[in-house]
């Protein structure tokens, strides 16, 4: 039976699972294998089985990366013996492509398009890797390439412009590491100071990832072991080692069953299972890095934060469980400034799982598993709210989800929020005097560990007296010497050629 006044469309998480397949399991499980038995979990977990989920009368899928399926979850859909009328899938790249499927189907549960959904997905990179290395075969199932889903959610736009991309920006590592220096710039920071701030963060995720029994390394991790740089923690690029960035080479599923309040309360799923989504957002950032006002900024994750709380009716200091999308410290750091939270309150950690380094990146799903995550606390926490942001190519694509047991105030409507222009002019080919406004040294991976730490160029992102942005990326040993071993963060510079650049000044920070 219905609570009395609840609007029988009202969209209910009522079951959630997820399975880690660590490297010493026997196996080599694909993205339709982990899927399935995630969605299998979700079903024991909501009391009521499979016989909810081969009533799904829609499937949404984050999109896998290490099989690139057009439509997985026709395929998750024919495992588990479901014949839902749509599918839904991602688009290919993009870590908001969970909570942007949520809102999708909770929408289409609200306005009466769907009774039972369900959400998934998967990644199997690891066993890839094994696969690979080994030429061990893998029994995965194959789909047509011309297969696909009913309807295909989010943006597929490329991701570079062509100033990023001849500057060398080809991968979120690197974008990643210029705009960690960018907000250390900002902030005032030194090196020293940074490292400790960044490392506190991380270990502190690592913490969390200790106790997540879904987590791929669920260890603690020091300060120490995570800033120092070790063969088995080489330098990727300026300020990150390899422990500070997310980790692909997982296998791991998620799945989430959302209902109507009258198909769950047919289903007989009990209400003690049931947390509601109370809001929905996605906005988007201006598009490419190097044309924002601020590069280690989001007045989209403020936006939709803002938005997702309102709906809600909340405010931040009123969310008890939080989940920030962890993929890279910059990352964390510019989603808690956007939405008002202090990194280090150990009263309210940043991640209910571990983070992408820790809990594990799979892919385009991380967020599926804070979500699952989440239902898991709030049920124990009946009274409280959780939050969980998502995030897609270089802090540019966001969404964001508030979530109670509590019955939500009013029908669930999913919002794409304004987000205030923050734009800055691109100066591609500017010769002349600038400003060092970020850095990063990239490294080259060498083929032994005692030459893994050696230094290949430097990006470097510069304004001009006007405010532009130029980036130049540098290979000579001076130059690169000169960002390696220094700090110009800054400093007052001549640039000489798209490749070329002379520090004048440096600028002292604590």
């Amino acid at each position: 039976m219905l609570p009395a006044g609840m609007d029988p469309r009202t969209p209910v998480l009522v079951g959630a699972g997820q399975v880690v397949h660590r490297g010493d399991e026997p196996g080599l499980p694909g993205p339709v294998e982990l899927a399935a038995e995630a969605l299998r979990r979700a079903g024991a977990d909501s009391g009521a089985g499979d016989r909810l989920l081969r009533s799904a009368d829609l499937i949404a899928a984050a999109a896998p990366v290490s099989r690139p399926y057009p439509d997985l979850g026709a395929l998750v859909a024919a495992e588990l013996g479901a014949t839902p009328k749509r599918t839904m899938q991602s688009v290919r790249f993009g870590g908001d492509a969970p909570q942007r499927l949520l809102n999708t189907v909770a929408q289409a549960i609200a306005d009466g398009q769907s009774d039972v959904a369900l959400l998934t997905g998967a990644e199997a990179v690891a066993a890839w890797n094994v696969a690979t290395r080994t030429g061990a075969p893998l029994d995965w199932p194959e789909q047509p390439d011309e297969v696909r889903p009913t309807e295909v959610i989010g943006s597929d736009r490329a991701p570079n412009s062509d100033m990023e991309t001849a500057a060398g920006l080809w991968g979120p590592v690197y974008f990643y590491a210029l705009m960690e220096t960018a907000l250390r710039g900002r902030l005032g920071l030194s090196e020293e100071r940074h490292r400790a701030r960044i490392g506190g963060l991380w270990s502190r995720l690592s913490a969390v990832a200790a106790a997540n029994p879904y987590a791929w390394q669920p260890f603690s991790q020091s300060v120490a072991d995570l800033v120092t740089p070790t063969p088995a923690n080489r330098m990727v690029s300026t300020p990150y080692p390899k422990l500070l960035v997310a980790n692909l080479s997982v296998n791991q599923g998620a799945g989430l069953i959302i209902c109507s309040a009258a198909a769950a309360a047919a289903a007989g799923v009990p209400r003690d299972r049931w947390v509601f989504p109370h809001g929905g957002a996605t906005a988007t950032d201006e598009w490419f890095v190097s044309e924002r006002a601020d590069m280690a900024a989001s007045p989209a994750i403020a936006a939709a934060g803002r938005a997702a709380l309102g709906a809600a009716g909340i405010g931040i200091d009123e969310v008890q469980h939080i989940d920030l999308y962890s993929c890279f410290p910059v990352a964390v750091q510019v989603a808690a400034e956007a939405l008002g939270l202090p990194i280090d309150d150990p009263a309210r950690p940043l991640s209910v799982t571990g983070g992408l380094t820790f809990g594990g990146g799979p892919g385009n799903n991380y967020s599926t598993h804070s979500i699952a995550t989440l239902v898991g606390l709030l049920r124990e926490d009946p009274g409280a709210y959780g939050l969980a942001t998502a995030l897609g190519w270089y802090i540019t694509k966001h969404g964001v989800g508030v979530y109670s047991a509590e019955p939500p105030a009013r029908l669930f409507r999913a919002i794409e929020a304004d987000v205030p222009v923050a734009r800055r002019d691109a100066a591609p080919g500017y010769t002349g005097p600038a400003t060092v406004e970020s850095y990063t040294v990239a490294y080259r991976k060498g083929p032994a560990p005692e030459h893994a730490d050696e230094p290949e160029a430097v990006v470097v992102s510069a304004l001009t007296p006007a405010g532009a942005r130029i980036l130049i990326r540098a290979s000579d040993a001076e130059t690169v010497a000169a960002f390696d071993q220094g700090d110009p963060l800054g400093a007052a510079a001549d640039i000489i050629a798209p490749d070329k650049l002379t520090v004048l000044t440096e600028r002292t920070v604590q």
